[in-house]
């Protein structure tokens, strides 16, 4: 299977993996009624999740997650973008109450849908999200509101799995994660302090 790519300042990349981060917002984790964790919620998605439309699924409702994204190059952030980690929720919580780990949830094709990504070497203390859902805005996140910031994410996943250049580190979700329907039109957008930095819109399929 040929490897999916993404795009940085127009040129393709091709990531091994996405890394992401669960549990990593209190009101999130408050409104699924989980446990706060006592260490960092990592799963990953691999190469094959990587998507850049949103496709509603014929097995199962998924539900979006919207995520501040980063490119990883040379063990550092590069590049940031919009992400929807795609969950099959109901799935995801027969896995849980199971023991049994999320992959089936989590890691299955076109789970990972991004934007665009554009380098970025400012001040991540000055990056939030936000996602419009049919002109509505459904999900905020920034920097204070994270549980493990970027830098201590990195430093943890590399302190045991190797980051290769061009992989992509996916930071958790806010609150108002919920099922998505056909046609509904989906708006992200990053900001960089007040200016819009990236702006990618769907339609779901």
């Amino acid at each position: 299977m040929k490897l999916k790519n993404i795009v940085v300042d127009g040129r393709s990349i091709y990531p091994s993996k996405v890394v992401c981060i669960g549990r990593n917002y209190v009101d999130h984790i408050k409104e699924l009624n989980n446990e706060m964790p006592e260490q960092m919620v990592i799963f990953v998605k691999p190469n094959s999740a990587l998507c850049n439309e949103i496709e509603s699924a014929k097995d199962a409702e998924l539900h979006y997650e919207g995520e501040i994204s980063f490119v990883i190059s040379a063990g550092k952030i590069s590049a940031v973008g919009f992400g929807l980690d795609l969950t099959k929720r109901e799935l995801q919580s027969t896995l849980k109450k199971a023991g049994l780990p999320w992959e089936r949830a989590k890691g299955f094709d076109n789970s990972a849908v991004f934007s665009d990504f554009v380098s970025f070497d400012g001040r991540l203390e000055d990056l939030s999200l936000q996602l419009f859902i049919n002109n509505s805005l459904i999900q905020e996140a920034n920097f204070d509101l994270m549980i493990y910031k970027p830098q201590q994410i990195l430093a943890e996943v590399s302190s045991f799995m190797s980051i290769a250049d061009g992989d992509i580190v996916m930071t958790g979700t806010p609150k108002g994660v919920g099922p998505l329907f056909r046609d509904d039109q989906f708006t992200g957008r990053i900001y960089d302090g007040e200016q819009l930095i990236i702006e990618k819109q769907w339609r779901v399929l």
